[in-house]
């Protein structure tokens, strides 16, 4: 399932290769992150019977894994989001080029553009893209939360986590507006900000001094499915006594 990180854990795209990293010793399983990507994202309920059929619209869940022999065994907690890769099957399949690589390494999606072939969540080892089987439901009151800064949308498309770039933008047009560089923290997804045990964090994988980059660079780093190429931008770090 997993492998080891590689000594170089980034391609140089931009001045900017936003990328996340997620510490499993720290994950409790609470699913905050989970709630807060619903809440910052418009992404909508589907219900316990569409659910049951396999039509989740989580564009975060959290996987549960057991670690240890019997008696001694923990329950073990790993999140797993769109990976942004850098070599993303998504991109080669979509027939309208609707998912597309961004200079600064994310994975976006053109909402507009998509006509719901589903070929990109095929091409996904990872299977972190949902498809919209139904038009958006949001009952009372939780249409008076939906953000105005994220489109709500339609049947029939597409859809997964954009490292909340939307946050990544205002913060970058805020940095440019007051003349200058963005600062390493600064931004912060919805799952990062409502992490109760920091076992998230974000920033710029192409800034030897940021945080994430320090711990993409620990001994404990790896990421999903590394041997498949894809290049992700998210690292995890397995349980240990020692943290970044």
């Amino acid at each position: 399932m997993t492998t080891r990180l590689s000594d170089n854990p980034t391609t140089r795209l931009s001045d900017h290769r936003w990328g996340m990293a997620i510490d499993l010793d720290k994950c409790t399983g609470c699913q905050a992150c989970v709630v807060s990507c619903h809440a910052e994202n418009n992404v909508p309920i589907v219900g316990e019977e569409e659910a049951a059929y396999g039509r989740t619209a989580h564009w975060l869940r959290i996987e549960r894994y057991w670690e240890g022999e019997y008696p001694n065994v923990k329950a073990k907690f790993m999140p797993v989001m769109c990976q942004q890769c850098t070599e993303a099957p998504c991109e080669a399949v979509c027939p309208v080029y609707a998912t597309y690589h961004s200079d600064e390494g994310l994975n976006g999606q053109i909402y507009n553009r998509c006509i719901g072939t589903r070929f990109c969540g095929s091409a996904c080892p990872y299977k972190q893209r949902m498809y919209n089987w139904f038009d958006p439901v949001f009952p009372e009151p939780l249409e008076q939360q939906l953000n105005p800064d994220v489109t709500v949308r339609s049947r029939g498309i597409m859809e997964k986590c954009t490292f909340c770039v939307q946050r990544i933008r205002r913060v970058k047009e805020d940095a440019k507006a007051e003349g200058r560089e963005v600062t390493d923290g600064e931004i912060q997804p919805a799952c990062a900000q409502s992490c109760p045990t920091n076992a998230i964090v974000f920033g710029d994988l192409n800034d030897p001094e940021s945080r994430v980059s320090q711990m993409a660079r620990s001994s404990r780093a790896f990421r999903l499915l590394e041997n498949l190429g894809t290049e992700p931008g998210v690292v995890y770090l397995k349980g240990g006594e020692t943290r970044v």
